[in-house]
């Protein structure tokens, strides 16, 4: 089956002030999710699902939907807080979102093929989708439902100068199989190292090269009852807390725990670019005239 990209765009990037899913960045007003458009229909994947709010519905058809007519087979749906499995509620002070789990569960009417993940604010590369997809595409791990992946990127290339940032730092097997991931979200380059500060006495230390997790995942539909059921002991533990959040990186690592999923780590040639701040806008406009510049990519992008 042709894989599928599913794209996480629900999130108001409140550190950055704003919609940054909109927010032009290439040399001829690109949005990152154009790049990501880009790069999955020239790696091959057949279709793309956006992730939105519902209150998002208007601008998203007019200012990006509209953008990929005749290119590639776009649609939506609705990250929804009240979309909760049986037997629970939303605490009606709730405001926040559930986080990238429930906006993955989101899709589960609408994915019926291997398909990648990822978040509608990263620049992931074309290396990174090319690898993704060829694994999603390959018959013999087709074949396993619960044979799923993630692309590796080190730790050290994806940090801001202008703030912590969260980041999965994962733990790999001799085979390149995660073993764990842990999401750390205090995460800050000092000196000639790179520490998390959480408040821990002193802070956790990491020489910089350790994979880490950008929210770029590939899947089967055979996902999705695994993370509702994951979801909903979120919710028994946790859904009283108003702020609390189910990460999909930490989902996984229970799921790898379990038994009930194998990820194979992908390394990737390509970097990584993300506007956590405001302030990281203009070295990824400058990134972006860049890689423009070179040849990678043709300016405008769907001129």
């Amino acid at each position: 089956m042709t894989p599928a990209l599913l794209v996480l765009a629900a999130g108001m990037g409140s550190r950055y002030g704003g919609l940054k899913q909109l927010d032009p960045m290439g040399p001829h007003g690109e949005t990152v999710m154009d790049y990501a458009i880009f790069d999955a229909l020239r790696a091959g994947f057949g279709r793309v699902v956006f992730v939105i709010r519902r209150d998002f519905e208007e601008p998203f058809k007019q200012q990006v939907l509209s953008r990929y007519e005749g290119r590639i087979d776009a649609s939506y749906c609705f990250q929804d807080m009240d979309d909760l499995p049986g037997g629970f509620q939303r605490p009606p002070e709730r405001t926040k979102p559930w986080g990238t789990t429930h906006a993955i569960l989101a899709a589960r009417d609408v994915m019926h093929e291997p398909f990648a993940a990822i978040n509608a604010d990263d620049f992931y590369g074309q290396h990174s989708y090319q690898v993704l997809h060829d694994f999603l595409a390959d018959p013999a791990r087709q074949a396993d439902p619960h044979s799923y992946a993630m692309v590796g990127f080190r730790l050290r290339a994806t940090l801001s100068p202008h703030g912590t940032v969260a980041r999965g730092v994962c733990v790999t097997d001799a085979q390149g199989h995660l073993q764990s991931i842990r999401e750390l979200t205090k995460i800050l380059p000092v000196d000639d190292h790179v520490e998390n500060q959480d408040g821990t006495v002193p802070p956790e230390r990491f020489t910089g090269e350790e994979p880490v997790s950008m929210n770029m995942w590939g899947f089967t539909p055979a996902l999705m009852p695994q993370i509702e059921q994951a979801f909903a002991e979120f919710l028994e533990g946790q859904g009283h807390d108003l702020t609390s959040e189910c990460y999909i990186p930490l989902t996984i690592d229970r799921l790898i725990a379990r038994g009930e999923c194998v990820v194979d780590v992908l390394p990737t040639s390509s970097r990584w670019f993300g506007v956590t701040y405001r302030e990281d806008k203009p070295g990824v406009t400058r990134a972006m005239a860049d890689l423009a510049a070179g040849g990678a990519y043709p300016a405008p992008l769907f001129g």
